[in-house]
């Protein structure tokens, strides 16, 4: 029997219901607070629903992670953003979704590479989850991820990420991002 459209949509956001209320890694928020405040922050930046979903689903792989997953001392899955990115596009969302989720991690390896104080002001969660990301990048690495087709987009979604740990902010009612999200797989 095939999976529908609309089961998978609700797979995806059975993962919210049991695992969104989970501290999310050392900061005053938990996982749904800060991936609503990420898509309410690029909705409220008037990108379109392609862009919000990415901001809503950059941190799902710390959600469809399983036992076996490897995870980084407390601080949330290793490698979260590749796993989170792999199960999307294994949906079928699109690969500019896939990209912004996959490439928010760099986008900070890259943010402490060019600029030090950027670095400074990382929260102390997000200073120790950069050790096992690999760390600053290298010239190289910089050089490469500076070519990427949607480099500005990877950066202000880690703008997003940063800023998304606001504690008090009412959580949006999750449907928002279950319509967009049928409407974005049913093109």
């Amino acid at each position: 029997m095939e999976t529908t459209t609309k089961q998978k949509v609700e797979e995806i956001f059975r993962l919210y219901e049991i695992h969104g209320t989970d501290d999310y890694i050392g900061e005053p928020v938990s996982q749904v607070e800060h991936m609503t405040q990420a898509a309410l922050l690029a909705e409220q930046q008037g990108y379109d629903e392609e862009v919000i979903l990415a901001a809503f689903f950059h941190d799902f792989g710390h959600l469809c992670a399983d036992e076996t997953t490897e995870h980084m001392d407390g601080y949330g899955v290793t490698d979260h953003e590749k796993l989170g990115a792999d199960y999307l596009r294994a949906v079928g969302f699109s690969e500019k979704i896939a990209r912004l989720v996959e490439s928010h991690v760099q986008a900070k390896r890259y943010l402490t590479f060019k600029n030090p104080d950027y670095y400074n002001n990382l929260s102390e969660a997000s200073k120790k989850t950069l050790e096992f990301q690999g760390g600053r990048m290298s010239v190289s690495e910089a050089a490469a991820f500076e070519g990427e087709e949607w480099f500005q987009l990877y950066l202000q979604m880690r703008y997003w990420d940063e800023q998304a740990k606001e504690m008090n902010i009412p959580v949006p009612d999750l449907s928002i991002y279950k319509d967009m999200a049928l409407r974005h797989l049913e093109k």
